[in-house]
């Protein structure tokens, strides 16, 4: 994928190998992927093709793999304050507040710049008013904008999203993606996300990437040129969303069919 836009995630070669009580199993082979600065990337696939295998190497939560990964043109070798993390669940510590909670993880900062960024934060994802409440007086839709705050807080270069709305109901996951639209054009933030909901790809994303299994390669890359805001019912939506759902209907001839 070629773009004249600076690119803040780049990966070249990428092959992951699980090895398990005597068996290799390939996770990820010869992936190659370049993230613009500042876009929204959602990555699909099928379950088991290695898409939170691939987000959890950019996290630099897992290791021993091939090839090259870069953030912002240095190779990454583990995690650090410059890659925001937000899971499916919210992992916040429910004996701290959801200030404590936000606050959590900034160091090197006076007492007031502490402040002032935990309230910027909260601020920014609508939950000013719940600091001093604790994760179990919140809802799971308010309880994953604290974490999505958490993980902004100490401002990184990259915002990786691991099925970040799956725990939450229809309508409240169709709120959270506003949401999450808002902050990343306020914030500007670079964002890769996991999803295997197609229609929440479309509906965020700038590029989806499209994976396929056995191993998990990248199968297709296809940007999304749709005007912001986005209408779910538009010829343009459908027609991408025909597009994806195709590819899928192949693969699933494909992985079907595999014989072990």
């Amino acid at each position: 994928m070629s773009n004249s836009k600076t690119n803040e995630l780049e990966i070249r070669g990428l092959n992951k190998v699980f090895n398990t009580n005597g068996l290799s199993v390939v996770a990820l082979e010869n992936v190659e992927l370049n993230v613009p600065k500042g876009v929204f990337m959602s990555i699909v696939g099928t379950s088991g093709c290695g898409k939170t295998t691939l987000l959890r190497i950019i996290a630099g939560l897992e290791g021993e793999f091939s090839g090259k990964v870069k953030l912002d043109g240095v190779q990454i070798e583990g995690p650090g304050v410059d890659k925001g993390v937000v899971f499916q669940e919210h992992r916040l510590l429910p004996w701290l507040s959801i200030e404590e909670n936000v606050g959590f993880g900034l160091i090197n900062h006076s007492d007031s710049d502490r402040t002032e960024l935990v309230n910027r934060y909260l601020n920014l994802v609508g939950l000013g008013k719940f600091g001093k409440a604790y994760p179990g007086q919140l809802s799971g839709g308010m309880a994953q904008r604290a974490a999505i705050a958490r993980a902004l807080v100490n401002r990184p270069k990259i915002l990786l999203l691991d099925e970040p709305l799956g725990a939450l109901d229809t309508l409240t996951r169709m709120y959270m993606q506003n949401e999450i639209e808002k902050i990343w054009k306020e914030e500007k933030t670079t964002m890769v996300m996991v999803t295997h909901d197609v229609e929440e790809a479309i509906y965020l994303s700038d590029i989806l990437v499209l994976m396929s299994c056995r191993p998990g390669r990248i199968k297709k890359i296809i940007p999304i040129p749709l005007a912001r805001p986005r209408n779910r019912e538009s010829q343009d939506f459908v027609e991408i969303k025909k597009e994806i759902l195709a590819e899928f209907q192949l693969q699933a001839k494909d992985y079907f069919s595999y014989e072990i």
